[in-house]
């Protein structure tokens, strides 16, 4: 039956029986690893790790339920363990006694599990109804709510299918790669994301996916402006989405603002800097408490609206400058209500963003490959023409070359003052240069008049059969990708119980950053604990081992005595959670 199964008589009516699945029941124990995971099962619940589940997932009858697979998963994600195939170095046996079983179930099991539960886009309903009640919470506690969007790509190592190449910022290279559209809040935490194999750009995706998604969340949203409201208030907006330079367009911005969307970007079109005498000098308050200055300067102009260079209309354009590090840095905007500062701050918390596409990679393993399975691309998905980006490729080096052959050109002076022999020497290497040169021209145009009778553009219907790929499989890793996203909002969560009840920030400096703060806690469930059930007076204590030194057992104190008062049940028990110190 398994390394660690006892359950023999439940295992036997699961699986000849058809019965199941088996409740948990936990037993008394002593040093259960990753014990510490279990004081996160509040901030799980509190995120939805099983809100939904049961309207949209259905396994078969068998030993183990819902509830056990997505409390496994997020167990996994919060200790990173960062596949399923990586269960196997650890044992099944004392990860069983975290969810009430004697066992957790072996790497197979839970890929039929994944697959089941990846069935009919129910991750995709499942990742909407939670991302519904995540903007719920938000406009109930913010009002107008700001969406950050950007776009991450993810790279793929594989060689089962060609995906189309991608830039790789932060690897400086060119790479197969899909890439994944996401929408977080201000803080960083996140609310959904949209994959596409062939990437459209960021605008395309923004106003023909995410916004449309948007509208449908928003309505009968708590503390929105009315009809009324925008009617009386020609400046008032719904809601507000950053993304970084890629969404610049005065087109698309005119388009969002007749939705009463404000948009904010850093402007392309920066030209010279403002006078130093335009600046002014404001507080800011960073993330961490930290009060800084900042010099800030704002214009508003009309700014021409064209569409593939046709005039639309004049658009007022709010543009924000600060300076850092003695450059201008511009940001432009249709948000026109809020003053200066939040304009700046807001887009400061861009890179909430970014630092959390490197957390999610570096600690939760955001680009792992969940499934290899293959699916087909639409024959009507657009497409550049691999036999145009290849003559393009060739222009470009070609380019590259004549630069670089003009510069060496530029470096051989005839100079009268030298020797006749060395004259006739650099005559003639410079007239070899020019005639190289020349041929690079001749090549170039070749090339050129050939890469116009190539359509820019294709379908993947009208690629030859050497250039046909397919995509990865999404739903599987859209699954375990909102597990994920549950058990990053659940660690803020942590975090923001920890800085606001026990590190608090002094205004001036911050003893304690997030980083800090989110290695405690990756200490905290890493820790063992010690299990002690109570059945007459329907407790589960967990006694949570001593941490490294005495200030961090102190936080620790702290924090077991806060989440034992949120009285949790853990989900599918009468058992409430306390949480102790081993040594209390």
């Amino acid at each position: 039956m398994g390394m660690g199964a006892c359950d023999t008589m439940g295992r036997i009516c699961a699986s000849i029986g058809g019965m199941g699945p088996v409740e948990s029941s936990f037993q008394s124990c002593l040093d259960a690893p990753h014990g510490g995971l279990l004081l996160a099962l509040p901030a799980l619940t509190a995120n939805g790790l099983l809100q939904h589940e049961e309207n949209i997932f259905q396994l078969p009858k068998g030993y183990y339920s819902l509830r056990h697979i997505f409390l496994l998963l997020a167990f996994m994600a919060l200790a990173r363990v960062k596949s399923i195939e990586d269960l196997r170095s650890h044992s099944p046996g004392e990860w069983g006694k975290l969810i009430g079983l004697d066992r957790i179930p072996e790497v197979r099991c839970m890929r039929e599990k994944i697959a089941l539960l990846a069935q009919d886009n129910r991750p995709e309903k499942w990742s909407g109804a939670l991302c519904h009640d995540w903007i719920n919470e938000k406009a109930e506690a913010e009002g107008n709510i700001t969406f950050y969007i950007d776009g991450h790509v993810r790279i793929y190592h594989g060689s089962q299918t060609k995906l189309p190449r991608h830039y790789i910022a932060r690897e400086k290279l060119c790479a197969r790669a899909t890439s994944d559209f996401w929408v977080n809040a201000a803080d960083g935490q996140p609310f959904f994301y949209i994959s596409k194999a062939v990437d459209p750009g960021l605008l395309q995706v923004m106003e023909f996916e995410i916004i449309p998604r948007l509208e449908t969340e928003i309505k009968n949203l708590p503390n929105q402006p009315t009809e009324n409201d925008l009617l009386n208030n020609e400046k008032l907006y719904r809601y507000q989405i950053i993304s970084d330079r890629e969404g610049y367009s005065p087109y698309f911005m005119h388009r969002m603002w007749k939705l009463r969307i404000a948009v904010t970007t850093y402007n392309k079109n920066i030209g010279e800097d403002w006078p130093l005498d335009d600046f002014k000098k404001v507080k800011e308050k960073l993330k961490s408490g930290e009060i800084v200055e900042v010099l800030v300067a704002e214009k508003q102009e009309l700014r021409e609206v064209l569409d593939h260079g046709k005039f639309v209309c004049n658009l007022l354009i709010r543009e924000v400058r600060r300076i850092k590090n003695g450059r201008q840095i511009s940001i432009i905007s249709t948000n026109y209500v809020d003053d200066l500062t939040s304009i700046v701050i807001a887009m400061r918390d861009r890179w909430s963003q970014e630092n959390y596409f490197s957390y999610m990679i570096r600690h939760f393993g955001l680009d792992k490959v969940i499934d290899y399975n293959l699916e087909d691309v639409t024959d009507t998905t657009k497409i550049i023409n691999p036999m145009h980006r290849k003559i393009e490729s060739e222009i470009k080096s070609l380019n590259s070359k004549k630069n670089r052959l003009l510069i060496n050109n530029a470096k051989i002076t005839l100079d009268k003052d030298i020797d006749t022999v060395r004259f006739e020497e650099k005559q003639k290497e410079k007239a070899l240069l020019q005639e190289e040169i020349s041929e690079i021209e001749s090549l170039i145009k070749t090339r050129k008049l050939e890469r116009k009778k190539i359509k820019k553009y294709t379908t993947v219907g009208e690629l030859p059969e050497e250039y046909k790929f397919k995509k990865l499989n999404t739903q599987s890793k859209h699954f375990i990708d909102t597990i994920k996203m549950i058990a990053y909002r659940a660690e803020t969560a942590m975090m923001n119980i920890l800085k606001e009840n026990i590190y608090p920030y002094k205004e001036t400096k911050s003893p304690h950053t997030k980083d800090s703060i989110r290695s405690l806690l990756r200490a905290i469930y890493a820790s063992s604990a010690d299990l002690l059930v109570n059945k007459e007076h329907q407790t589960l204590t967990v006694k949570i081992h001593n941490l490294a030194n005495a200030s961090s057992n102190a936080v620790l104190r702290h924090l077991c005595e806060i989440l034992t008062e949120s009285e949790t049940v853990y989900p599918g028990t009468n058992l409430r959670l306390i949480y102790k110190l081993v040594s209390d």
